[in-house]
């Protein structure tokens, strides 16, 4: 029988993953320890930062902890640096990390991936280095779920480590077409544009500082946890004043969940909030992009260069071979 990945030029080997905690300390100790063992079983290299599980308020350790996990991580020769978790730590430490030693890492080959809180790291390391930084899970809550971990989750990650990903094609939302009778995302292909964006609320949070990255004629992703569509509105008309939307040839909505619809919004809901975002800036909103704080979710590469088509209800990124 022959094999699919002979001869394919890619490493099937396994690989040396770091894990440390740059941001809040792990909550769930039997799903930290599941995580390290499914990536283990998969015949990987798995080293644990010494501080993984150190604690200080809701911290991993106090910002000086962190930030030498971050530069540990770094230096540690690893193919991929992997957090456990996100919620809340990196912009506080932002003014101290090594920026020129992170790119040369990933210059070298290290993929730095993890979401949430993330975005504040490698939205940073984009603005100050141009590098390229992974969009993709975290080792608590996505490979330490209590069942399997995601399928698509899984797949995307080991297409990342065997230099096999080259994109991220779904089906977005059925959605109305306009009031003119277009469709709601127009047909559209982008040759190629930067690839930049992750949580709404963290992203927002840099707007005027230095680790804020300046992408014109990119393509923005987005995506937010616990945030009601008005808060959403919020910061994106945050974005639209700031004039970071109108640089923009798409904006690509991922996953919002976890919020509640009160009484009184009569009829406002995440809906209202992308057919008002339409009808203030011309690059086409797309919706449903398999990324966020859910299961199923895709990587993406931050700082590349990507296209996008979109046929019908059909929506393709590629990079290619981005690395």
């Amino acid at each position: 029988m022959h094999d699919p990945h002979e001869h394919c030029g890619h490493d099937h080997g396994p690989k040396h993953i770091y894990i440390y905690s740059p941001a809040s300390a792990v909550r769930d100790k039997a799903a930290f320890k599941r995580g390290i063992a499914r990536l283990k079983a998969q015949g990987h290299e798995v080293e644990v930062d010494a501080d993984a599980l150190t604690r200080y308020q809701r911290f991993a350790g106090d910002d000086a902890t962190r930030l030498a996990a971050i530069h540990r991580a770094m230096a540690s020769g690893a193919d991929v640096a992997l957090i456990t978790r996100g919620a809340y730590g990196f912009t506080r430490i932002l003014a101290g990390i090594e920026y020129k030693k992170i790119a040369k890492a990933i210059e070298g080959g290290m993929r730095f991936v993890g979401m949430s809180d993330f975005t504040a790291f490698q939205s940073a390391v984009l603005a100050r280095t141009g590098a390229t930084t992974w969009a993709g899970p975290s080792l608590e809550i996505d490979w330490g779920v209590a069942d399997e971990p995601d399928e698509i989750m899984a797949a995307c990650f080991d297409d990342l480590l065997t230099g096999h990903g080259e994109g991220a094609g779904w089906r977005m939302n059925k959605e109305a077409p306009r009031a003119d009778g277009t469709p709601a995302v127009p047909e559209v292909y982008i040759k190629s544009a930067m690839l930049w964006g992750g949580n709404l609320a963290v992203l927002t949070a840099l707007v005027g500082t230095p680790y804020f990255p300046e992408v014109k004629g990119g393509i923005l992703f987005l995506e937010d946890v616990g945030e009601h569509p008005y808060r959403i509105e919020r910061m994106l008309t945050q974005l639209l004043h700031a004039g970071v939307l109108a640089w923009q040839k798409a904006v690509v909505l991922g996953q919002f969940t976890q919020y509640k619809l009160a009484a009184h919004d009569k009829g406002f809901k995440l809906q209202s909030v992308i057919d008002w975002l339409r009808t203030q800036i011309k690059a086409p909103v797309l919706t449903n992009l398999p990324f966020g704080h859910v299961p199923t979710k895709v990587l993406l590469p931050v700082g590349t260069q990507v296209s996008l088509s979109v046929e019908g209800r059909d929506a393709l990124l590629y990079w290619g071979h981005a690395h």
